[in-house]
């Protein structure tokens, strides 16, 4: 654990009296103060025990001869940038890789949902997500995932969560708060299990997470508000973004690798001139070849200044604002005596380069690198066998029969760089018995195959928009938020042969064409994550990309798009082990119409 303050309280009052030196001094740069919202050029800064000990006009009473000094050369010190929002999972990576991506880019401090990982190893997954994070050299807090099931009735997961685990992870030293409360209406109708999860989190004194994905801002909104939630981040218009911090919630704006809902948000602050305090950014879900190629959330910061926000406002969202909302606003979140010494040097305030990042009192990364750090840390073989499916499959596994000569069938609907989904219909031939696709259409098959409890469940569907133009399948057991394996496809066979070879290789992504694999990114620990490097994982990733485009389908970041096809809390459509499931009213519908 990184020392609290009381622990050097007496070396950084001795370091800004000149008593005693100073580990670091970072010397003639631009203040950048969250606090006041000045730009205060000429300043040092000087950093004893990892915490900032004297930040003024004038620094040299704390430098000695040994004390390490950094020339700002007139360059901006930012506070370390904060995610108030993420899922390590998400980047396909563990927590040590994904550290290892967003440190060049000045991410400093990530408040993590480990709720992939809880649904399918459970509160063990989650304390080995907690262990993993205390041994960084960056802030990575925990959020303890509330909702596995997400919702009740609708799916099953590989294992599942309640008060009495809440309240245990409450006593864990690095967990700040529960999870994004998904099961909105769970919370809404007044849920024991559910109110008992946030009566919990705050008994410890610490922060409910929102998850609203609804558009009804009428009684049900404020019922769940009553609830305890204290952020969202599903808001997708500037009367979501209003709603929400209205009723005293914290609005989180979100850009991730497919989610875009900083540009329609921000106005509230821009031209309806909202108070910022309540407004934070984050990225929820970020794959590698993000990380590796844009960036974390310099990238989500540089967005939100290009959508109209002042730099210095920009900055606050992801970094005091963030702070403030976890109650952690001593600690990190500014660059002020006491708090963590997290601090970026940037040459310019509205691209935002990361030039230098410093952690904790000690330069992680320089242009662009990382420094190395070695991380004592191992995922066991039981987070490595998880793909538990009963059998091998055969293209007869997704046969849909049905009567007569068509049918009207439902099919969900993707949405480009959104999560939601659209409920669509579709009339499709009936050959032999069977349902037929309609390529034509862009009309073709989705299957939830069982692979926590080896039931051999196949759940089979319809969906669209992915415009894929030949034989293809393309399988994944990321498959938020229960994780069972998604597989999409024109082709049958090609289907089955992609659920075999995930089950094979214990985990991942793979996509075949015409019989033949053609893209595969392996990831062995829960059937999530892969402890290859961001680089190597990103590289993958692309090559899935690619083959995903080299079939047909346009949409940006598609992957993201498949690999929620199963998340039963965000509308209008999905699928799950138990069918297909209505999410505007929480329950199973049959795939055919009358």
């Amino acid at each position: 654990m990184f020392p609290a303050w009381q622990d050097v309280a007496a070396n950084l009052v001795a370091v800004a009296a000149g008593r005693a030196p100073a580990d670091m001094v970072v010397r003639g740069g631009i203040w950048v103060n969250v606090h006041t919202r000045e730009l205060l050029a000429g300043h040092d800064i000087a950093i004893k025990s990892g915490r900032f000990a004297y930040c003024g006009p004038d620094a040299s009473h704390c430098i000695g001869d040994e004390t390490e000094v950094i020339e700002a050369e007139g360059r901006y010190m930012v506070p370390g940038l904060c995610d108030g929002h993420m899922h390590v999972e998400s980047g396909m990576l563990t927590v040590t890789e994904f550290s290892r991506a967003v440190i060049p880019h000045g991410t400093t401090s990530m408040f993590v949902d480990p709720h992939e990982v809880a649904n399918v190893l459970g509160l063990y997954g989650v304390r080995l997500m907690h262990d993993e994070a205390l041994a960084q050299p960056v802030n990575v807090f925990v959020q303890m995932p509330s909702c596995a099931p997400s919702a009740p009735g609708l799916e099953n997961t590989g294992a599942e969560l309640g008060p009495a685990e809440v309240e245990e992870a409450m006593a864990w030293p690095n967990i700040v708060g529960l999870g994004e409360m998904m099961n909105f209406p769970g919370v809404i109708n007044g849920s024991q299990a559910m109110l008992g999860e946030i009566a919990a989190t705050q008994a410890a004194g610490k922060t409910v997470g929102g998850h609203y994905a609804s558009s009804d801002l009428g009684p049900a909104f404020h019922a769940y508000v009553a609830g305890g939630p204290a952020d969202d981040h599903e808001g997708t218009s500037e009367t979501d973004a209003i709603a929400r911090v209205r009723q005293g919630m914290r609005a989180m704006m979100r850009l991730g690798s497919a989610w875009y809902d900083v540009e329609a948000q921000v106005t509230a602050v821009t031209e309806k001139g909202l108070d910022p305090r309540s407004f934070i950014l984050c990225t929820d879900d970020c794959h590698s070849g993000t990380l590796v190629n844009d960036g974390h959330m310099n990238r989500v910061v540089r967005h939100a200044i290009e959508c109209g926000l002042d730099p210095v406002i920009a900055i606050q969202m992801a970094t005091i604002n963030t702070a403030t909302h976890f109650g952690m606003e001593r600690d990190i979140g500014s660059i002020t005596p006491g708090r963590r010494a997290d601090m970026i040097l940037s040459s310019d305030l509205r691209t935002l380069p990361i030039e230098v990042v410093i952690s904790r009192g000690k330069v992680v990364a320089r242009d662009g690198k990382i420094v190395p750090q070695e991380v004592d840390f191992t995922w066991p073989d039981d987070s490595r066998a998880t793909v538990n499916m009963k059998r091998d499959l055969s293209a007869e596994d997704f046969d849909i029969p049905a009567e007569g000569d068509a049918v009207r069938a439902r099919v969900i609907g993707v949405v480009e760089n959104q999560a939601p989904t659209k409920a669509l219909e579709a009339d499709l031939g009936v050959e032999n018995g069977l349902v037929q696709m309609d390529r034509a259409n862009d009309v073709c098959q989705i299957a939830l195959v069982e692979r926590h409890r080896a039931t051999g469940g196949v759940t089979n569907a319809f969906v669209s928009g992915f415009g894929y133009d030949c034989d293809m399948a393309m399988a994944s057991t990321v498959a938020h938020d229960s994780h069972h394996m998604i597989v999409v496809g024109t082709s049958k066979s090609d289907m089955a042969l992609a659920a075999n070879r995930l089950r094979a290789v214990g985990g991942g992504i793979c996509l075949f064409k015409d019989g033949v694999e053609v893209a595969m990114v392996e990831l062995p620990i829960a059937g999530l994550m892969s402890d290859e490097p961001a680089a190597t994982v990103a590289g993958k990733a692309q090559g899935m990309m690619d083959a995903m485009q080299d079939c047909g389908c346009t949409l940006n970041n598609a992957y993201m798009q498949h690999s929620l096809l199963a998340l039963v809390v965000i509308p209008e459509l999905r699928i799950s082990d138990v069918g297909l499931v209505d999410v505007t009213r929480f329950e199973k519908v049959d795939l055919f119409l009358d």
